[in-house]
């Protein structure tokens, strides 16, 4: 998964904050993935339904900060329309489809990786199946350090 450029970030951010009626985003370079997904998860906690490059982007930040923490191949993690990752220790995946797979909305995964929502809350809106799809002791997942 290519990581997005600062530019893509910041636009979606600006278009997210604008959104909410809030100023462009002032704040350092570093941050502007936090930022991103914090604007994201509070267009969520409003409402209203956040601007789509800011959630696609916001899922795929979140995927790939989980596929950092937990690495690994056996378990996939999809999150239609915008992104997949393979994550988790354990036997490798090669062909076909997985054993292990988790799939859930865009909304549910970013409430799930910024721990909004709890795991063992979220039942019924996510579709795991396998021995290693529980992904409770990968989430949260934490911000970046730095970017």
């Amino acid at each position: 998964m290519a990581k997005p450029t600062p530019e893509r970030l910041r636009a979606a951010l600006d278009d997210q904050l604008a959104a909410l009626g809030e100023e462009p985003y002032a704040g350092p370079a570093t941050r502007l993935a936090d930022a991103l997904v914090d604007a994201v998860v509070t267009a969520y906690a409003t409402g209203a339904e956040p601007e789509r490059a800011a959630a696609r982007l916001a899922v795929k930040l979140l995927l790939e900060r989980l596929a950092g923490q937990a690495p690994g191949k056996s378990v996939e993690v999809r999150v239609p329309p915008y992104a997949a990752v393979q994550c988790v220790p354990g036997p490798r995946h090669t062909r076909g489809t997985p054993p292990n797979v988790v799939e859930t909305d865009p909304k549910t995964w970013i409430l799930l990786a910024t721990g909004r929502l709890a795991w063992a809350d979220a039942a019924d809106r996510i579709s795991a199946s396998g021995a290693r799809a529980d992904l409770s002791p990968y989430l949260p997942v934490t911000p970046y350090e730095g970017g």
